[in-house]
């Protein structure tokens, strides 16, 4: 069975206050994007790359896909209104090619998963049908429902942060979304895939995440990328070093 890396890449930078998308601000002199995609490219357990990107940006993209020899990349498509219209139009585009696969939903604008993620990702779907990446909550955790007081405060142990990518079978998270559009085309309060399936009752399975596996959304965020990228760098001086 395939299995296809799914990245939507249709934000346009509203909260980034950019005249071009997020995903074309650039790092190290390689556009987020760029960076994204070549993690799945190299990775030995993924297949094929399908991406949803803002319709206007696809000739860019694909120029940019030939660049960088991304050759892994399927298809280049428009994306949707909002975030899971984008992934239910890569998910029709990967049906139109096979009956099933392993589809691993991932942002464009999050180019700091390592592969071992990928790996457990993949694993987990394999065996239990999902697998949610997350990472453990170390900040103390409030439930506030006016904005202003503190209802209740979660036990910090039992607290975790959803990331990407999310892993599915693809017959079973494109029925849930044609289900759900059903009642729901606008996707009110679906944030991501794990809150699509855990409506309709099924069990989500986690995978603990890598650290720094952050999604680019605002200005703060570019900037902890930034140094994420420049800590990468100086570990890797350090090891080419020690092993002299």
């Amino acid at each position: 069975m395939k299995h296809i890396a799914v990245i939507f890449a249709g934000g346009v930078g509203k909260r980034m206050g950019l005249e071009r998308p997020k995903q074309f601000l650039k790092v190290q002199g390689k556009e987020i994007i760029i960076h994204t995609l070549e993690l799945f490219q190299s990775h030995s357990n993924i297949d094929e790359i399908y991406i949803a990107c803002v319709e206007t940006e696809i000739d860019f993209l694909n120029k940019l896909i030939e660049k960088y020899s991304i050759t892994k990349v399927k298809k280049v498509f428009p994306g949707g209104k909002t975030g899971q219209d984008s992934i239910f139009n890569a998910l029709k585009e990967v049906k139109k090619d096979y009956d099933n696969a392993v589809i691993l939903i991932h942002d464009g604008v999050r180019p700091l998963v390592n592969d071992e993620t990928i790996n457990n990702c993949i694993k987990s779907v394999e065996k239990y049908g999902n697998g949610i990446t997350v990472t453990p909550c170390f900040e103390t955790p409030i439930k506030s429902l006016d904005g202003e007081t503190v209802n209740e405060m979660p036990k910090r142990s039992l607290m975790y942060t959803a990331q990407a990518p999310q892993g599915f079978y693809l017959n079973d998270i494109y029925n849930l979304h044609l289900k759900e559009r059903e009642v729901n085309p606008e996707y009110k309060d679906i944030v991501d895939s794990c809150g699509l399936m855990f409506k309709y009752g099924i069990k989500c399975h986690l995978v603990i995440g890598n650290p720094g596996n952050i999604k680019v959304t605002t200005p703060e965020d570019y900037c902890t990328l930034l140094g994420n990228f420049i800590t990468n760098d100086y570990q890797q001086f350090l090891e080419l070093n020690n092993k002299k």
